[in-house]
């Protein structure tokens, strides 16, 4: 089955290429650059070196100040990994992006920026399985076809379509052998029962030494603060089909406290396991959110 493209989404590519050009005037350097590098060597620390790069395992083993000398790789590799479960075309709402063209659009911008700097990207696209996987490569064609590749995504409705964001990570790491940056939107909505599984399969790609950031997209009005207004409303889940009436005051109270544990939960795994977690709300504009994750990895570098 296929929808009608939001018509706030006519040409994906054009609206990547604004984004990108809105904010890369206020970044002074590349926020991926330096990323992908690997430990060479120590060497005797010398009075001015950045105390950021003192081992200080070695120091504790030594009582000497040793500084980590690294290879820094030539190229960014980088694979976007975005869920098109059935969950990500929510809200069905005019004028309003839904979960799956909010990450879309934010996938294409990221793929315009890795462009600009010559870097090698891929794109692996899950539901209940990991059914499309690119291959990592820089050439302006390659962009082009992601790009497009993205906008087919946009025109598709999977009805009923579950998640298995779990499968498709391990499924990832297991494909991915050498080192990349690997960039997670998904709403999680599978893994709300059990985040020990979900970052079972981020470690994996940790382990694998690829450096992981989460963007957990959720519609803040709706999804968060259940802001509905007070009459009997049917509540569809959208990958099962369940149904259920009921009156939203009656469940209010519960379901936000649930909602933000879970949401803790899942910011307080990322910090523990070092993964940047970006926190991402539909009421914000797709430029603001990528500018500020943008803007604090520039400062972080």
């Amino acid at each position: 089955m296929t929808i009608s493209q939001n018509p706030l989404i006519e040409n994906l590519e054009l609206i990547a290429r604004q984004v990108v050009e809105g904010f890369i005037i206020g970044l002074h350097k590349s926020p991926f650059h330096g990323f992908s590098v690997e430990f060479a060597e120590h060497r005797l620390y010398n009075h001015g070196d950045a105390l950021r790069h003192v081992d200080w395992k070695v120091y504790g083993r030594t009582d000497k100040l040793f500084v980590k000398k690294y290879e820094e790789e030539t190229n960014l590799r980088c694979c976007l990994l975005v869920d098109t479960s059935a969950s990500m075309h929510f809200p069905k709402e005019e004028g309003k992006y839904s979960k799956l063209e909010f990450s879309c659009i934010a996938a294409a911008s990221i793929l315009q920026l890795l462009k600009r700097q010559l870097d090698a990207a891929s794109l692996a696209l899950f539901n209940q399985e990991l059914y499309y996987f690119s291959d990592c490569r820089s050439a302006h064609s390659h962009y082009r076809l992601l790009t497009h590749e993205l906008e087919k995504t946009l025109k598709k409705n999977p009805e009923n379509q579950k998640t298995n964001a779990v499968a498709a990570l391990h499924q990832v790491a297991e494909q991915m052998h050498k080192r990349s940056l690997v960039i997670v939107f998904s709403d999680m909505i599978d893994d709300a029962g059990n985040t020990e599984e979900l970052f079972s399969a981020l470690q994996h790609l940790k382990y694998n030494k690829h450096e992981v950031i989460l963007f957990h997209v959720m519609d803040g009005t709706k999804e968060v603060a259940f802001d509905y207004e007070n009459r009997p409303y049917e509540f569809v889940d959208m990958e099962s089909g369940e149904r259920i009436k009921l009156q939203p005051h009656q469940v209010k109270d519960v379901y936000t406290q649930s909602i933000n544990i879970y949401m803790k939960d899942i910011a307080d795994k990322c910090l523990k396991y070092h993964i940047d977690f970006v926190p991402v709300d539909l009421t914000k504009p797709v430029e603001r959110v990528l500018y500020s994750f943008l803007l604090k990895r520039n400062k972080l570098l």
